[in-house]
């Protein structure tokens, strides 16, 4: 796969890493692990699939392999003893030997619910090649710009989506969220309770208009989030947007360099 898509894959795991990790609660909680994405994270890693008695298997090594189930452990042992373990029958369970086995597991597990999952997502990362050239940049502001010339919403989304990842922008807090826009930016908190927002990337749907906000916006300051609702802010606009979010991703580039 390319750049894109690649960003792209990667984009769509942090997703699904955050579904699940936000379905996580305490052992005593009776949450439920969201088993639909993570079967979809950890297929996305192509292991190898087994179905063991009653058990969906995923084997990350040679010696590891990754239950499906509320707890998301990782067992290092052998398929049949985990079936015994987490599956047993009657006939097994009589057997002082089994039992052990059953009521403890810590010996061959490696790790569980909220390690497994860094796990996993690490892994999948890990194995994208997100290296981009000044060539890939470009192209993908070219893309924005055309999709915005051609008002198609989905697509300057993807690319301002693609942008914000390849800048650290997150999707804007409630406070300054503005009806029918989808904003991007970065966000501080410098003290407690006060948020700072920008440089800041607003694209209206209803409007398709782009604009980006150079300076930060500071929550606690009222007149300045009213002019930030009513679009009073200095601001660069259209293409002069894609430009600037292309030198801003190299630039970061160079710095890391």
């Amino acid at each position: 796969m390319g750049f894109r898509e690649n960003l792209l894959q990667k984009i769509q795991i942090d997703r699904l890493s955050r579904t699940v990790r936000n379905s996580m609660g305490p052992p005593d909680s009776g949450r439920r692990i969201d088993g639909e994405a993570m079967r979809t994270l950890v297929e996305m890693g192509g292991y190898r699939y087994q179905k063991e008695r009653d058990l969906d298997l995923y084997f990350l090594n040679a010696q590891e392999i990754l239950v499906l189930d509320n707890e998301l452990k990782i067992y290092r042992t052998t398929a049949e003893d985990i079936g015994l373990r987490k599956s047993p029958t009657v006939k097994e369970m009589v057997s002082i030997r089994n039992a052990i086995k059953i009521l403890n597991d810590k010996n061959v597990v490696v790790s569980r619910k909220a390690d497994t999952l860094e796990r996993i997502k690490s892994e999948l990362i890990s194995a994208l090649d997100l290296s981009f050239t000044a060539a890939d940049i470009a192209s993908l502001a070219g893309e924005g710009s055309q999709a915005l010339e051609n008002r198609y919403a989905d697509g300057v989304i993807e690319i301002l989506t693609l942008f914000a990842e390849l800048l650290g922008f997150q999707e804007a807090p409630k406070v300054f969220q503005i009806a029918h826009h989808r904003i991007w930016g970065r966000l501080i908190q410098p003290t407690a309770g006060a948020w700072r927002f920008g440089p800041a990337v607003l694209f209206g749907l209803m409007d398709n208009a782009l604009k980006l906000i150079p300076n930060p916006i500071n929550s606690q300051d009222e007149e300045q989030l009213q002019q930030y609702q009513r679009g009073k802010l200095e601001a660069l606009s259209g293409d002069a947007v894609w430009g600037h979010l292309k030198e801003a991703v190299m630039k970061d580039k160079s710095e890391e360099d």
